[in-house]
């Protein structure tokens, strides 16, 4: 049980039904698809729906109270038994709702951001925090208004560490999520490009990632990317530690190294640590995770275990098999500038393969800077790589730049997945590897399917 009816009727005074008969609550849900056990339905509103015009199926699929819109009418087959909560706005009523059971609950909470590694960070942290305590962490992309309140209330009552994803697009977004969460610890991963469309500039990104700032506690730390001179003010603050390769860093990562399977590093000059992920920027993810358990007294073998047994969500630098017997980096969940030209990086770097493929899709929310951003991926891009391909429209200025370069590295552009994956083919062999990475909406992974299916 999360909670029950009676618990929550200070919350929201207004109701009708059942509600002193403290009916327990065990899930808030929004969809009315989902079939739920005692849940709590909360009628969302958006462009093109109504939740409230859900009720009947949330009613039959386990609701056991709803929360309402004053102004909506409240259908006759509901039983007048069954708990309405009367709100002006059933989103703001889900954020206050999920602020009262953050507070009721009251475990250790670690808020991250950033424009790259938002969820390895959050996966690299969850690991080593869940070996010493009881973790709750955001599950897909339920990141903002609406899911960070769900992650919220979907943590069992004895959780000890909430560890929260935090997106946005637009300023304010970050602090509203703060607010909500009022993290114990923060953790700025990087500032990137992304939605640089909306933002403006890497500084409105830098500044709207700052705003995480706003709901934290003033007992607690906040970890940082120390490599990035736009994050350099909030060094002045205290409880700040920053990470990073710059030797001015609080927490310096050096000698790293890299095989086909992990990369090992040290921090500090003293411990050396192995972790299940491929690239130096995966290191420096490692270090909030490492920090964060060393300030909540996590012991260093739980810690070092933790990073070498992580697994991390789909579709991010997931090894598979391909056609031929050739290996393919999947990488297609997202992408931006920084986070691409780190991922041509580590395939530049894994020397145990002979020829080095790398597909290039499209990134998204750019804005006016777009066609620029894709050019300069191409710096990157060295005699260690043997084809590029891309696919879109934007991505085109990558293979562009490289005709320009006159490297001796193979570019196409393709404006069809199928197109590109007919040349894929003729270049898969036993010791070729194969990184895929674009923006989400390029779908990038169903090129990934279609290959693996030749392997039948």
């Amino acid at each position: 049980m999360l909670f029950s009816t009676r618990e929550i009727e200070e919350l929201f005074p207004e109701h009708q039904g059942a509600v002193h008969d403290s009916i327990s609550i065990s899930e808030v849900v929004t969809d009315s698809r989902k079939q739920s056990r005692k849940s709590l339905f909360v009628p969302l509103i958006g462009e093109s729906f109504d939740g409230h015009s859900f009720i009947k199926q949330a009613f039959n699929n386990g609701a056991v109270a709803c929360l309402w819109q004053k102004d909506k009418d409240i259908p006759a087959f509901l039983p007048t038994d069954f708990p309405v909560f009367l709100v002006d706005d059933p989103l703001v009523a889900l954020q206050r709702l999920s602020y009262w059971y953050r507070k009721k609950v009251n475990p250790i909470v670690i808020g991250i951001t950033g424009s790259n590694g938002k969820t390895t960070t959050k996966d690299l942290v969850a690991g080593v925090l869940e070996s010493q305590y009881k973790v709750h962490k955001t599950q897909g992309n339920l990141n903002n208004h609406i899911g960070l309140p769900l992650t919220i209330l979907s943590m069992d009552g004895t959780t000890e560490i909430l560890v929260l994803e935090m997106g946005m697009s637009h300023f304010g977004e970050i602090e509203q999520l703060s607010l909500i969460a009022e993290p114990d610890y923060g953790v700025i991963t990087n500032i990137g490009e992304s939605h640089i469309e909306y933002l403006g500039s890497r500084e409105g990104i830098a500044q709207a990632k700052s705003e995480i700032l706003a709901g934290m506690s003033k007992n607690g730390f906040l970890l940082l990317d120390g490599d990035e001179a736009l994050l350099k003010p909030l060094h002045r603050k205290e409880k700040v530690i920053s990470c990073g390769f710059s030797s001015s860093n609080t927490i310096v990562v050096h000698d790293v190294f890299m095989t086909t399977e992990a990369t090992t590093f040290s921090i500090n000059g003293e411990e050396r640590y192995e972790l299940k992920l491929l690239g130096k920027h995966h290191a420096k993810n490692a270090t909030y995770a490492i920090t964060l358990g060393n300030l909540l007294n996590v012991p260093l073998d739980k810690i070092k275990q933790a990073l070498r047994t992580l697994s991390l969500s789909g579709m991010r630098f997931e090894i598979v098999q391909g056609i031929n017997g050739s290996t393919i980096i999947n990488d297609a969940y997202n992408a931006s500038p920084t986070s691409m030209k780190a991922s041509i990086e580590v395939v530049a770097n894994m020397h145990s393969f002979k020829n080095k493929i790398v597909i290039l899709g499209d990134m998204y929310e750019l804005g006016k800077e777009s066609k620029q951003f894709h050019r300069e991926v191409a710096n990157v891009i060295t005699n260690e790589i043997d084809v590029v391909f891309t696919l879109g429209n934007d991505a085109k200025e990558i293979t562009e730049e490289l005709h320009s370069r006159k490297l001796p590295t193979l570019a196409k552009h393709f404006y069809k997945k199928d197109d590109l994956l007919q040349e894929l083919k003729g270049h898969l062999t036993e010791d070729t590897i194969v990184l895929l990475k674009a923006s989400r909406g390029v779908k990038l992974e169903t090129l990934l399917e279609d290959v693996q299916k030749c392997t039948k």
